[in-house]
């Protein structure tokens, strides 16, 4: 028996064609959706456009109403698998967005392109079939949202964008691929520890951004305030140092309220509090900054934002980023 698959359109360049000048842009009806007879023979597929959007319009008010349609459709319908098309540009950050704020066994999976429709080599529907194979799979369930992009299966939490233009863009710095696809199978070769979950119903609360780099100016944080952000979150240098320029803003941030949260902006390893010299991560930590493990900015802007928007009690940020 044919398993059922929620197929949810989102735009990007997966849905987009080239021009005849060489502009990639939007179509006024998305092709993927004229490709069903292809899909028909892997699943049931049940198929709504949510929105059709290049995925640098995406915002975490367009991750939320994708989730609220996720939680409704697989409420309401037997669906054993979700499929979503989206832009890669922002993909890895609406995956960990819905990583957070679902808790679903069935698998939830995001593809993309990195050619447009009509282009040589367009590598969409391929990639649209094998997340498809795998939300059908058994062994996909329970291992939360899912990447799947040229023939690997990539874990939201540590996948990311890594090249401008390859079809190899989606990478997991240190952890690599849980999955590979072949013509004839799906190999899953292990799975997440544990997941999180979030309840959710609105974002009011804002959260900032901002890449450390040398010399950077102190007065940069006091924008934080002026702008009245609720959070931010700091790609520091190394293992999460900063300048000492910029120690007292985040010292004044942190006094009134204002999690300032740290991640490196390097690659690999992980942000801790080590240093103890001024501006280094030890002296950082103990003045009350939070240390995201295993994440990059992006996510922990997004981990943030959420832990500031949750539906009832407040959480323990310390222990949410651990």
């Amino acid at each position: 028996m044919k398993k059922t698959i929620l197929l949810i359109h989102t735009g990007g360049t997966i849905s987009m064609a080239m021009s005849a000048e060489g502009a990639v842009m939007p179509n006024k009806e998305n092709p993927l959706m004229k490709e069903s007879n292809k899909l028909n023979s892997l699943a049931t597929i049940i198929e709504i456009e949510a929105f059709n959007l290049p995925s640098p319009h995406i915002t975490p008010k367009e991750m939320l109403q994708l989730r609220n349609l996720i939680m409704e459709q697989t409420t309401a319908t037997q669906i054993d698998g979700v499929v979503i098309t989206h832009g890669t540009d922002t993909l890895e950050e609406t995956a960990y967005f819905l990583e957070l704020t679902t808790n679903l066994a069935i698998p939830i999976v995001l593809t993309g392109a990195m050619r447009s429709s009509n282009e040589l080599g367009a590598d969409g529907i391929y990639n649209l079939m094998e997340a498809i194979r795998v939300a059908v799979d058994d062994e996909a369930r329970d291992k939360g949202v899912l990447v799947v992009m040229n023939d690997e299966v990539h874990l939201a939490i540590n996948t990311t964008k890594t090249s401008t233009s390859s079809v190899n863009t989606f990478q997991s710095p240190q952890y690599g691929p849980i999955g590979l696809i072949t013509k004839s199978r799906i190999l899953f070769h292990h799975a997440p520890i544990r997941r999180q979950y979030v309840d959710i119903n609105n974002l009011s609360k804002r959260v900032a951004m901002l890449k450390v780099y040398a010399g950077m100016e102190e007065d940069l944080l006091d924008v934080v305030l002026e702008c009245k952000y609720e959070g931010v979150v700091l790609e520091g240098l190394g293992q999460g140092n900063v300048p000492p320029s910029v120690v007292k803003g985040i010292e004044s941030l942190i006094q009134r309220n204002i999690p300032v949260v740290l991640v490196s902006r390097c690659f690999n390893g992980i942000a801790e509090g080590v240093y103890g010299y001024i501006g280094g991560g030890k002296m950082l930590e103990d003045l009350g900054a939070i240390f995201a493990t295993g994440i990059n900015g992006q996510k922990a802007r997004l981990k943030l934002l959420i832990g500031l928007n949750t539906t009832g009690e407040p959480l323990n940020l310390k222990d949410f980023f651990l």
